[in-house]
């Protein structure tokens, strides 16, 4: 929450609250409550914080807006929020891996905001950034345009897109410190920067959780007073999305 960040007064550091938590549902204490809306990192089932959406699940909380890339898969990631009936709408780029998605979109118990990939992530940047709108060429004269706002810029037309912001953002990093900041493993840096600097309440979770002064510093990807509650995730599975595999050549010498 806002009060547990660092204050500066006199040029001194007040201590507040501690950021650490114990598990993902004490992180989520008082943070939680119907028709919300989360901004949940990753990138199709990389670096998604899969004990937070565990924790939400099991608090039973409904009627959210989710913003994330996709929606995981089927009984996995967001999913199970999904499977749930916990979510009344999505806010995404790509939701082709999930079927109970397709058939609740369908049926219309489900609502879709699509957005190009590069516009999502910049509506969510710019949140964070407090921009409330940007002009971009991508989706002129799609249906992604209808409704909006058009312009034209040196002779290119433009469409407005309005920046996107959560209740609450739910991140996942590779390591962590008391303070919050954060150290993102290559794909996992997808999106979850970004949320974590756009939602009122940002929670983490980390693979490792290390001493204050131990993350390189130029290295720290989220600086902690974007972080408002962290802890050390008690399990990851890493599901793989889509397994693809060469065929194996044959031994130099073998028989084929």
């Amino acid at each position: 929450m806002a009060g547990d960040r660092i204050q500066l007064c006199n040029a001194e550091r007040i201590p507040v609250a501690s950021k650490l938590r114990d598990d993902a549902n004490a992180a989520l204490d008082g943070v939680l409550f119907d028709g919300m809306t989360i901004m949940a990192g990753g990138f199709g089932l990389c670096g998604i914080p899969e004990n937070l959406i565990a924790a939400i699940r099991d608090a039973g909380t409904r009627h959210l807006t989710v913003i994330s890339n996709n929606c995981g898969v089927d009984g996995f990631g967001l999913g199970v929020l999904l499977a749930g009936g916990q979510i009344d709408k999505m806010i995404s780029s790509y939701v082709g891996e999930n079927k109970l998605f397709e058939q609740l979109y369908l049926s219309g118990k489900l609502e879709l905001e699509f957005n190009p990939q590069g516009t999502l992530a910049e509506r969510i940047r710019a949140g964070g950034a407090g921009i409330p709108a940007f002009f971009t060429r991508t989706g002129v004269g799609t249906l992604a345009a209808e409704g909006k706002e058009v312009r034209e810029f040196d002779g290119e037309t433009y469409v407005m897109e309005r920046a996107l912001t959560a209740d609450l953002a739910i991140v996942k990093a590779w390591k962590g410190d008391a303070e919050g900041n954060l150290t993102y493993r290559m794909t996992a840096r997808n999106f979850n920067p970004m949320m974590a600097t756009a939602g009122k309440v940002t929670v983490a979770e980390v693979e490792q959780r290390v001493p204050v002064g131990a993350l390189d510093k130029d290295a720290i990807h989220t600086p902690g007073i974007f972080v408002d509650r962290i802890f050390q995730g008690a399990h990851f599975e890493k599901r793989i999305e889509q397994l693809t595999t060469r065929k194996r050549e044959p031994a130099q010498g073998a028989l084929a």
